[in-house]
C-alpha cells in the first residue's frame, strides 16, 4: 500500500498539501509518518508531531480545515480510537477511584506553567469576548466579562453562600466574593490548585476543599447558588445523573445552578486517544440530550446559552502566552533540579492548544446552562 499517496490525497480534500509552502500545509520530516498515522489514527498524528516527524506553521488552521472536511471520520476508524470508544461505553472511567487522575495528569502540571499561560486571575475556562477585539492582549478583560456574566446569571447578592464545583485556582470564588459580597466553598481534585489558590485567596471569604465533587453531600450544607465552570467534561456519562443529584442535595429550594461545559453533538461516549493519553484522561463532554436527561425531574432549565466560538480566541491567547513565555517556562526546575518542561512538552502543548482552537473555530460547542428547582419567580436571562 502506498501510504504517502493515500495520505496526500486525503489531505488534498481539505486543501492541505504535504510539504507545501502555505502556513497550514504539513511539512514532513520522517516518511514513516504516513504508515504511523494509518495504523494509529489521531494518536499517531499527535505523537508523530510531538516526536518532530512533521511540522505545520499554523496548526489551528490545519485542524480547522481537517474538521470542516470531516477528515476526523477517517481518523476515528483506527483501531486505537474504536478501542477507546468501546472501553468508554463499558467502564465507568470517571469513578470515585479514578476521580483524581485528571487533576494529577493535567491540573497538577505546574502552577508556574499556568501562571505564565493564563490571565492574572488564573481563569481556566472559555472567556467571554463579546464586544472585545479577540486578541491575546484582551484575555484578562474577556475572562473578567465571563466571571461577571456568571455572577449576573446567578443573581448573586451580598451574604449568599455559593458552591463552586471544580473551582480551579479560585478565580470565580475571588471575583464573586470581591464584587458581590458572597461567601464561596470550592471543590477541586488538584493539589497544585489548592496550594496556589489558597495563597491567592488570602483575605477573601472563600474555602478550598481537595475532594471529589461527590463529597459535597457529606456535610449536609445548603447553598444559595452553585457554579460549575469547565468541570462537567470530567464527570462522565455514567455519572451525569449522580452529579445532578449532588447539586440538587446542595442547593436551596429557590436557588440557581449554572453549568458551564464543553459539549458534544453526539450522545455516544467517545474517547479521543491523543487527548485522553496526554491532556485530559477520561474526558467525556456531554451532549444536549445527556444534560437534559440527567437534569430531568430534578431541575428546570431556565436558560441555555451557546458561545463555543469564543473558545477559539481563548485557546489562541493561551498559546500566545506559552509561546511568548517559553524561554522562562523551559527554565523552571522540578524538585530534582532538572527542567520540568522540555521541547517535546512544548510541542505537545502547542499541538493541544492550536488543535483546540481549530476545533472550536469550526464547530466546537460550549454551553452555559442555568438550572433551578421550585423557583416561583420568572428567570431573567442575561447576555
Amino acid at each position: 500500500m502506498d501510504y504517502e499517496e493515500t495520505f496526500r490525497e486525503l489531505l488534498a480534500t481539505a486543501d492541505i498539501k504535504v510539504n507545501g509552502n502555505r502556513p497550514w500545509d504539513m511539512k514532513v520530516h520522517n516518511p514513516g509518518v504516513y504508515q504511523r498515522i494509518q495504523a494509529e489514527g489521531s494518536l499517531g498524528l499527535g505523537e508523530s508531531y510531538m516526536d518532530g516527524w512533521w511540522d505545520c506553521d499554523r496548526l489551528d488552521i490545519f485542524f480547522t480545515k481537517v474538521i470542516e472536511a470531516d477528515l476526523e471520520k477517517t481518523v476515528k476508524g483506527s483501531w486505537v480510537y474504536l478501542k477507546g470508544a468501546a472501553i468508554a461505553r463499558i467502564r465507568n472511567l470517571q469513578s470515585k477511584k479514578r476521580a483524581f487522575q485528571v487533576g494529577e495528569k493535567h491540573y497538577d502540571a505546574g502552577n508556574e506553567l499556568y501562571s505564565l499561560m493564563l490571565d492574572p486571575r488564573m481563569t481556566y475556562s472559555c472567556a467571554y469576548w463579546k464586544g472585545l477585539k479577540e486578541t491575546p492582549e484582551n484575555l484578562a478583560k474577556a475572562q473578567e466579562q465571563k466571571l461577571d456574566l456568571v455572577c449576573k446569571k446567578l443573581g448573586l447578592k451580598k451574604g449568599m453562600r455559593v458552591l463552586d464545583i471544580g473551582c480551579g485556582w479560585g478565580s470565580f470564588m475571588r471575583y464573586a466574593a470581591e464584587n458581590y459580597g458572597v461567601n464561596v466553598v470550592g471543590y477541586t481534585v488538584s493539589k497544585e490548585q489548592v496550594e496556589l489558590g489558597q495563597k491567592l485567596s488570602k483575605g477573601f471569604p472563600v474555602e478550598f476543599r481537595l475532594e471529589d465533587y461527590r463529597a459535597a453531600t457529606k456535610t449536609g450544607e445548603k447553598f444559595d447558588r452553585i457554579a460549575s465552570l469547565g468541570m462537567f467534561e470530567h464527570v462522565g456519562h455514567k455519572n451525569y445523573r449522580e452529579y445532578m443529584g449532588v447539586a440538587d442535595a446542595c442547593l436551596k429550594l429557590e436557588g440557581l445552578f449554572l453549568l458551564h461545559t464543553i459539549g458534544d453533538i453526539s450522545s455516544k461516549p467517545t474517547v479521543e486517544p491523543w487527548i485522553n493519553k496526554y491532556i485530559f484522561p477520561n474526558g467525556d463532554p456531554p451532549s444536549v440530550k445527556q444534560i437534559g436527561e440527567a437534569a430531568e425531574g430534578i431541575f428546570d432549565i431556565e436558560d441555555f446559552h451557546s458561545f463555543g466560538r469564543y473558545y477559539d480566541p481563548t485557546c489562541m491567547a493561551w498559546y500566545h502566552n506559552v509561546a511568548g513565555n517559553w524561554d522562562e517556562i523551559k527554565e523552571i526546575r522540578g524538585p530534582d533540579a532538572k527542567p520540568k518542561y522540555n521541547d517535546r512538552f512544548y510541542r505537545m502543548w502547542t499541538y493541544w492548544l492550536q488543535m483546540s482552537a481549530g476545533s472550536f473555530r469550526s464547530r466546537g460547542k460550549l454551553w452555559q446552562v442555568v438550572l433551578s428547582k421550585g423557583r416561583k419567580e420568572d428567570y431573567q436571562c442575561v447576555r
